[in-house]
């Protein structure tokens, strides 16, 4: 039996296929932010189209697994502890994506970064250290002109949702009984379809900055397909199952790429389609991946990869795409040749992501664990 990547040795099993899954929508992750750079900005002309609903899914996975992990064991470990293993867990990527992106940052400069070539080595260094911390900074403090809150590194405005999530989930959803979490649910359904189709853009894309309209938009991406993904693991049974892999792959692969629905005339429509795969086939997809089977010793190794590099790859692919927008814009780079190099880009960043994972995330994870949480997990096991 091939084991996934854990720290602690009290871990309860893995979902081998959801870990999986995590893996397979991080790589359309990549080629829907490789591709972007040919959208001119324009969402319908986006050619895989919805990938940014790989972050919703990641939302209700963690959701999920938050509450599998967890929420039997409160009586076995404090919030301490709790915060201890989810610092410990994603906060050693977060730093080593900080640094890439600043590596990378000068090499980023052109005209689709316009604050780059303006931005002194001291203003890098401290935003490279505050994204260590992963406290967002204000559009004042941008460095790189997209407004982001992380603008070495974007999607870790995702991780900085993750937080919050983790906070309330300890503090808060873990203590509501199922009847209130449902309400809590639907409320978050409701608004995350207003959300959708009132759209000025016809979706759900946004969350990255501390603007205020971004902020309602990152709440909302979170508060649903998180909150959803808990009641999921506490009313629906998990049973055997069987092969789901595959099948789950490849609905996930289509949710994340089907075209643009509606257009430039109906972009409600789109909208539509945005809520409804969050919350109808989401579930439906981490359900049939949570029963699944792996049965064959190479799709065991293949999930068991998926699943050890999707978080790398979700944290450091964006240093080197900011690196590529430069090289598109700068060189006027045609639809065929950048298509060719940003497939030299994923599987760049899926190499070096298993790198990192062996050489530097999982030692550094298994050392803090060691070294901040033997002692308490020592205590636990004593009383």
């Amino acid at each position: 039996m091939i084991k996934a990547s854990s720290t602690f040795s009290d871990s309860k099993k893995h979902f081998l296929i959801l870990d999986a899954l995590r893996g397979v929508a991080a790589i359309v992750v990549v080629l829907f932010h490789v591709l972007e750079v040919y959208s001119g900005g324009d969402h319908v002309k986006q050619l895989i189209n919805h990938g940014y609903l790989a972050v919703d899914f990641f939302f209700m996975l963690s959701g999920y697994v938050m509450a599998h992990a967890y929420d039997d064991r409160w009586d076995q470990m404090t919030l301490k502890d709790f915060f201890k293993r989810r610092l410990i867990r994603l906060h050693p990527m977060i730093i080593f994506g900080m640094t890439m992106g600043a590596i990378c940052f000068y090499f980023g400069e052109s005209p689709y970064f316009p604050n780059i070539a303006d931005t002194s080595f001291w203003q890098l260094i401290l935003i490279t250290l505050i994204g260590y911390t992963l406290i967002p900074v204000p559009p004042s403090m941008d460095i790189r002109g997209w407004h982001e809150m992380h603008p070495l590194n974007g999607p870790a405005w995702s991780l900085f949702l993750e937080y919050i999530a983790n906070i309330l989930h300890a503090l808060v959803l873990r203590k509501l009984s199922k009847t209130i979490l449902s309400v809590l649910v639907f409320i978050a359904a409701i608004a995350l379809i207003h959300l959708a189709v009132t759209s000025p853009n016809g979706d759900i894309i946004g969350g990255w900055s501390v603007e205020p309209n971004q902020l309602r938009i990152g709440f909302t991406r979170l508060l649903f397909p998180y909150m959803a993904g808990m009641l999921l693991r506490r009313v629906v049974k998990v049973v055997d199952g069987k092969r789901t892999f595959l099948l789950t792959s490849l609905l996930l692969v289509v949710v994340l790429s089907f075209p643009r629905v509606g257009g430039y005339d109906h972009l409600w429509a789109n909208g539509i389609y945005d809520s409804l795969s969050v919350i109808l086939i989401f579930p439906v997809i981490i359900y049939l991946g949570a029963i699944g089977k792996v049965k064959s010793g190479f799709t065991e190794r293949l999930c068991t990869f998926l699943g050890d590099i999707s978080y790398p790859i979700y944290i450091i692919h964006f240093p080197f795409t900011y690196v590529f927008y430069a090289w598109v814009v700068n060189n006027e780079i045609p639809l065929g040749q950048g298509i060719l190099a940003g497939l030299a880009l994923l599987v760049g960043t899926l190499l070096l992501s298993y790198i990192v994972l062996k050489k530097y995330d999982e030692p550094v994870r298994n050392w803090l664990a060691r070294r901040f949480t033997r002692k308490a997990l020592q205590s636990k096991k004593e009383e």
